[in-house]
């Protein structure tokens, strides 16, 4: 998933400059993910419960690499968004699919491994970032894109058989006759909402720093094709070192506090290291990019724990299939991903750059203080319940 999800993201100036898109249009192509997104977590959320994570992750696998295919492929803007679309409504489809797979699988080991589950992603989002950053004098986007789609099918296929089949992945809930769907309002989902605003926070922090990373630095700090993609090279490395290390931690010192001290901290320090580079890029352009990538560093170590909680604790709702309660929280989540780089899109056509990434820093924080409910529904410890 971080391979396929993220392989275009090295070469998004390149993409952008192709169709000569402003910060504002390419925004709006931005959103069609976020559309996509929303609409396969909505969707699979209610396919997982009634035929289980196995089969709807059989489907979405193959959906995934093709919405790839057709961005690589894409020679007018509408295709590119055709591709984004497709490539969000897969990647949605397969991530509540997992997730249902990897509440399970925790409560079968007896451990916490939901975070670095997620870690895995950041490994793949990290190795294809430097990978397309490496090869971007070599090989064209298109030549690109098409390489990591293919790869990626042949690695999809085999790999989904050893999911959790229907008879053990609870698909259909602990009692196996829960609902398999949630009112959209009322008492019993308010739970659901903190949470999806929590994990809202995160993404939309992700997404802004993966999209619109290497334009920071190529259009605003001068820095060349390449050296652009060190940015979200630099999150992403951050992201696998605090989710590889997340589980241990949450059981150290409890998710509330973990998720809460590690986000407000990289958001002070994101937005303080973007607006510093900015203003000192043109004097000191080495220095500028040293500081930039220590903030993206610290913003991706402070994220990387929030999505996996916040996804744990959907899935242990009482009352609430795995399933349903991921798929809720990553309607609304997934969607923010993709949709939050196109409002930091418009607000940059408005002002500048550096200046709209302080709304996804914003929401990073808003992100930390929906975390008390991880406190409200017990899940501030490591305790599993079984």
């Amino acid at each position: 998933m971080g391979i396929v999800s993220m392989a275009w993201v090295p070469r998004i100036p390149e993409i952008k400059r192709s169709f000569d898109l402003s910060d504002g249009f390419f925004g709006i192509v931005l959103i069609c993910s976020g559309v996509g997104a929303a609409l396969g977590a909505q969707v699979s959320g209610g396919l997982v419960h009634r035929y289980g994570s196995k089969n709807v992750t059989r489907i979405a696998q193959v959906f995934m690499p093709l919405g790839l295919v057709v961005v690589a492929l894409a020679h007018l803007p509408a295709l590119l968004m055709a591709g984004l679309f497709l490539l969000g409504f897969a990647y949605a489809s397969i991530d509540v699919s997992v997730n249902s797979q990897a509440v399970v699988v925790e409560k079968l080991l007896g451990r916490r491994l939901m975070v670095s589950f997620h870690g895995a992603w950041s490994i793949g989002a990290f190795s294809i970032t430097v990978f397309g950053g490496a090869i971007s004098n070599l090989l064209t986007p298109r030549e690109n894109l098409l390489l990591v789609a293919i790869v990626a099918l042949a690695i999809y296929i085999p790999s989904t058989e050893r999911l959790l089949g229907p008879n053990r992945d609870e698909h259909l809930g602990v009692a196996g006759d829960e609902p398999h769907s949630i009112p959209v309002f009322g008492k019993a989902v308010v739970p659901i909402w903190f949470m999806a605003l929590g994990a809202l926070g995160a993404l939309i922090g992700e997404g802004s720093a993966s999209d619109w990373g290497g334009i920071l630095l190529e259009d605003h700090l001068g820095v060349s094709k390449g050296v652009s993609a060190s940015a979200f090279a630099s999150f992403a490395l951050a992201m696998i070192i605090s989710r590889f290390v997340g589980d241990h931690l949450f059981r150290k010192f409890g998710m509330y506090q973990v998720v809460t001290t590690l986000a407000l901290a990289s958001s002070i320090i994101w937005i303080s290291s973007i607006l510093i580079s900015w203003q000192i890029a043109e004097s000191n352009r080495t220095f500028a990019l040293i500081l930039v990538n220590l903030g993206f560093f610290v913003a991706g170590f402070g994220i990387g724990p929030m999505f996996p909680a916040f996804m744990l604790a959907a899935g242990t709702t009482p009352g609430i299939p795995a399933s349903v309660g991921i798929g809720r929280v990553a309607f609304l989540a997934i969607a923010g991903y993709f949709i939050g780089p196109t409002i930091t899109g418009l607000i940059s056509e408005a002002t500048t750059l550096p200046l709209a990434m302080i709304y996804p820093v914003a929401m990073l924080a808003l992100g930390a203080l929906m975390a008390r409910q991880l406190l409200r529904l017990g899940l501030a410890d490591a305790k599993i319940s079984s």
